[in-house]
């Protein structure tokens, strides 16, 4: 069942379609956890994949990779085919890529500290405004100087570059307190705790490969796997930002496009806002509002309308909401508010039809050729013809061997860096501190060597007058030998201590 430049959804007293020329609005999928979001994101996914464009998709589940299998035979989507007059409809498969942060269900991801910035860096570590500041000094000087921050390494040995070097970075950055970078180390550490080591380094992600189509003109569908990375939803939404950050810096204005160069779902969309700075969201409304003309469509899944921003949410103009149930005065409240935000249907009692829509129901609203938002209708959601449910470890790996970029991610490379360059100029500096310790200790010695020569010419001059030449009968010393041995073995420890310190002079000496 096709139509020009658009894709089927599902049945109602309308077919219900997508149109692409108008998928880079935005779009919002919503409802209760077991209503049938997760199958609305796949038929979205294979849809917009059929069409030529490429698809980013976080499987938070691990469902989703079910995408990259055709599907089987079974009686129930093969009568919601014909129920909704799905009449071509057919079992096959998505081209798949595989991603994963952490490098075990897919290819990595890897940004540097450099790409990511001190922004969503700062909102990743939990920092406070004068924290968040001292970050900003520190990606300020490391950029001054030439220094690429790539890894965790690296971000570290800056802070403490800026600890020791405060004084002089005062003067012209203003102040970082050794409290601020304290805390900023230690929230690294805890960021280590939650994986997100791996996902800093190189080689770095490049946003090309998200945007790949097949021989045949099949746009690939990029699977995050982040079943493990949402146990971090820090980590989690930070990630997903950082990825639409850079497609908004990236990628160039194309307009209005026949149909979108990449469509992003952001699944589990509460989690990059909650707790997030007003500024975040500021720069975030911005992001969705500017990125349509970038040929970039953004569609946030979630339980509840209301877990979006006003600001952003306001801009969402394709949608699907599946059934909400109202058990609470909250939970009305929130199944009114998500009735009101529909083009009313007359024949429809919208709030009451919310409540009521069963497994792979929805209300749907898409844009029109003119940009208008449809009346509200109640659709039945079209099966999918990929598999339902997640695919085996051998397949995921059949998949991920014949990538198009197998083998491009896969190990991680550490060149110079600022970790390096500052270990370098701290070693240089330590060997010049013991170079010039070395050297005091040896005027030290010369000078008392010739101190020694002198007070023992002078006794031997005396020693050799007639008048005064007398021969001991004893063989102890003399109180003037004695002292002058003593003033030798005095001076001799002074000059082994100077040098014992000089030769263990190391990277930790202040």
């Amino acid at each position: 069942m096709t139509e020009d430049n658009s894709i089927f959804v599902g049945g109602a007293e309308l077919p219900q379609w997508l149109n692409l020329k108008r998928a880079n609005r935005h779009g919002l999928v919503a409802g209760a956890t077991g209503t049938g979001k997760t199958v609305t994101l796949q038929i979205l996914c294979e849809g917009l994949s059929a069409q030529g464009v490429p698809v980013f998709v976080a499987d938070v589940k691990g469902d989703l990779s079910g995408l990259s299998q055709p599907g089987t035979s079974k009686d129930f989507l093969e009568k919601r085919a014909a129920t909704i007059g799905f009449d071509d409809y057919a079992y096959e498969a998505c081209p798949v890529i595989f991603w994963d942060v952490f490098g075990k269900q897919g290819h990595p991801v890897r940004s540097t500290i450099s790409e990511m910035g001190p922004t969503l860096l700062a909102r990743l570590l939990e920092l406070n405004d004068t924290q968040e500041g001292v970050l900003f000094v520190a990606f300020e000087v490391a950029d001054d100087q030439g220094l690429m921050l790539l890894d965790i390494d690296d971000l570290r040995a800056m802070l403490t570059y800026l600890g020791e070097n405060a004084a002089e970075i005062r003067k012209e950055y203003g102040n970082v307190s050794a409290a601020s970078i304290g805390a900023i180390q230690r929230r690294l550490l805890k960021l280590q705790a939650a994986g997100a080591e791996q996902f800093f380094g190189e080689p770095a992600l490049e946003l090309a490969d998200f945007m790949r189509t097949t021989r045949d003109g099949r746009g690939y569908v990029n699977i995050l796997a982040a079943d493990d990375l949402i146990l971090s939803p820090g980590v989690y939404g930070t990630v997903l930002l950082w990825l639409l950050s850079e497609l908004f810096e990236e990628l160039p204005e194309v307009g209005d496009p026949e149909k979108p160069r990449l469509v992003f779902f952001f699944d589990e969309a509460h989690l990059l806002f909650d707790d997030a700075p007003k500024a975040l969201l500021e720069r975030l409304g911005q992001v969705v509002r500017l990125i349509r003309s970038k040929g970039v469509g953004v569609y946030f899944v979630t339980q509840n309308p209301q877990d979006v921003p006003d600001e952003v949410l306001g801009q969402l103009g394709n949608r699907v909401q599946h059934a909400l149930r109202a058990y609470t005065p909250r939970d009305a409240k929130a199944v009114r508010t998500a009735a009101q935000t529909f083009r009313q249907n007359p024949e429809l009692d919208t709030e009451t039809v919310i409540t009521e829509l069963g497994v792979g129901e929805a209300l749907t609203s898409f844009l029109d050729a003119k940009g208008v938002p449809g009346i509200v209708q109640r659709t039945l959601i079209r099966p999918p013809s990929s598999r339902l449910g997640p695919v085996t470890e051998a397949e995921r790996r059949g998949v991920m061997n014949i990538s198009p970029v197998a083998g491009q991610y896969d190990k991680a490379v550490d060149r110079d860096s600022a970790h390096e360059i500052l270990t370098r100029r701290a070693e240089e500096m330590a060997r010049k501190r013991e170079e010039e310790e070395a050297r005091e200790a040896e005027e030290k010695e010369e000078a008392a060597r010739a101190k020694r020569e002198a007070r023992e010419a002078r006794t031997a001059r005396s020693y050799s007058m007639p008048r005064t030449r007398r021969r001991r009968s004893s063989n102890r010393q003399s109180i003037g030998e004695a002292a002058a041995k003593s003033i030798v073995r005095a001076v001799s420890t002074q000059v082994g201590r100077a040098l014992v310190r000089g030769l263990l002079g190391s990277l930790s000496r202040r």
